[in-house]
């Protein structure tokens, strides 16, 4: 029933509690109907199996043992609830003779995932077992949240001649139209509208062929959020870039300059950078993130493509909308010219993050999956780099150090066969899960990770002195990571020089497996 939900990848740690699903998915993978990853921390496999829902909107499923192996998977779910990426997680459990009377490892963990999970089930013994991976599958697919099964210890050995089940006739289309008297109001809007801005956020990043449409009908600016950067390129003649405290001042110009905002699945949390005080035409196929935050002038209840191909039917040509690509060129060349000057920044302490982004946006593939992570490598990301078609994965809401490497493993299993996969992050941050470069040299995942060395949280140091409070306990000792990397059978290089950026960043990205680049960085250049 799992294989049949589309789940073939599995990332996960086999032990002791789970050993008969384990025994299950092994001959399912001599099928060839999966694929598992033996992780080397749990939390890691949560964020792999996350990051691989959040780019392909499919399922992918974390594997623990009971007590604390499934407790460490709950950060990472945490991110893909907030997120609202789909995932699957999968814990054994103590044998349930022995559960809730203090046995080794036994923990409440329907109690533990209740919050985390939009549904979580025991499967006993005398349970429908397929049914309640079809409902398991289902709440994450369509809720776009986290499910998860508890599996004790002599279920997992059970034998069952059940028919297999699968999402045939259980899940429809979503691709909802919006009242026809709500279009008509949006587009009344739109044609009285003189100089009218595209938001658009991660939500609608799969149907930007009509948004981009409807902008170059009217010739409107598109910015994204944070979180969907990558959704519009930055050399599409009307692209922004992003919008908000990690974004360009272009997009920042033409907010303000706006007299109307179609925005296009995006959350409005307060990091996004979308004025309230501007009428707002807000599209979303969830009702409860219409007007979430505050009234919005129009909420549209649609799929992002089917409006935006409505609205422009029903603009049509007699509208008052100017046309802004002269305008956004002119921005560009400013911010552009401003970006040049910033690589020149150089006070002896290492390389400026201008520098770096902009090597970075010379050498990745214009197809490439980016995994950033969190702290001044995110905001410096967001600022600099200058996106084609890639597609942009972060911890957004939840904010977790640590996601961009397991990110990237994620992103190889989705996609590596076919796109670069590049990892971002801060030397303090990639931490957290280094050692499982081991996992990505075992399994020959092909992924080059950028690590921003610069010995300490540079974030927090940042917040620190921004707050006139003494800087206080955010360095970190570091090895070599380049050095690191190459004792755990990966490429690895240091690198200290803006002169030495393209090279080792090409070197890396045409090395065949997973290759870590540590560049020398200034923490206040960012």
């Amino acid at each position: 029933t799992m294989v049949n939900w589309g789940v073939t990848t599995v990332f996960g740690m086999v032990g002791h509690s789970n050993l008969g699903f384990a025994d299950a998915m092994r001959v399912a993978e001599e099928r060839g109907d999966l694929r598992f990853f033996g992780i080397r921390h749990e939390g890691a496999a949560s964020f792999a199996a996350t990051a691989y829902g959040k780019l392909t909107d499919d399922l992918a499923a974390c594997f623990a043992i009971a007590g604390p192996g499934s407790t460490n998977l709950l950060t990472g779910l945490y991110d893909a609830k907030v997120d609202r990426a789909p995932v699957l997680a999968l814990s054994g459990q103590v044998p349930s003779k022995v559960k809730g009377r203090g046995a080794f490892q036994d923990v409440d963990l329907e109690g533990a995932f209740a919050d985390v999970a939009r549904y979580s089930e025991t499967v006993h013994a005398g349970s429908h077992h397929a049914e309640l991976m079809n409902m398991a599958c289902k709440a994450a697919v369509v809720g776009r949240d986290v499910a998860h099964l508890v599996l004790p210890d002599e279920v997992q050995l059970q034998a069952s001649d059940a028919e297999a089940g699968g999402p045939l006739g259980r899940v429809a289309s979503r691709q909802i139209s919006p009242p026809a008297g709500v279009v008509d109001a949006a587009a009344e809007m739109i044609r009285q509208s003189k100089r009218p801005m595209i938001i658009v956020g991660h939500g609608a990043r799969n149907d930007m062929a009509e948004v981009i449409a409807l902008a170059e009908h009217i010739g409107a600016p598109v910015a994204t959020t944070f979180k969907g950067k990558g959704a519009i390129s930055d050399q599409h003649e009307l692209g922004c870039g992003v919008l908000g405290r990690s974004g360009t001042p272009i997009a920042s110009w033409f907010m303000n300059e706006s007299d109307l905002l179609l925005v296009f699945g995006a959350s409005f949390s307060n990091h996004t950078g979308i004025a309230p005080y501007k009428p707002i035409i807000q599209v979303d196929f969830d009702p409860m993130a219409l007007g979430r935050f505050h009234a919005v002038d129009v909420p549209m209840l649609g799929h992002a493509a089917v409006t935006a191909r409505l609205l422009a039917g029903e603009i049509g040509d007699d509208h008052e909308c100017v046309d802004h690509r002269a305008e956004v060129a002119e921005r560009w060349s400013i911010w552009r010219e401003e970006k040049a000057s910033r690589r020149a920044d150089d006070t002896g302490d290492g390389i400026n993050a201008a520098a770096l982004f902009d090597a970075l946006t010379r050498t990745a593939d214009p197809d490439a999956v980016l995994c950033v992570d969190v702290g001044n490598n995110t905001y410096s990301f967001g600022r600099y780099f200058e996106v084609a078609n890639q597609s942009v994965l972060m911890s957004g809401y939840l904010g977790s150090i640590g996601f961009g490497f397991p990110a990237a493993m994620g992103a190889w299993a989705a996609v590596g066969d076919e796109r670069q996969i590049i990892g971002v992050s801060g030397d303090a941050v990639f931490g957290q899960y280094a050692m499982e470069v081991t996992t990505a040299v075992k399994y020959g995942m092909n992924i080059t990770h950028v690590i921003m060395i610069n010995a300490e949280l540079g974030k927090i140091s940042k917040e620190q002195r921004a707050a006139e409070l003494d800087v206080w306990q955010t360095s970190v000792t570091n090895p070599s990571f380049g050095e690191f990397a190459q004792l755990c059978g990966a490429w690895g290089a240091r690198i200290g020089r803006i002169d030495q950026l393209d090279a080792a960043l090409s070197a890396a990205l045409a090395h065949d497996g997973p290759a870590i680049v540590e560049v020398m960085t200034d923490a206040l250049l960012v």
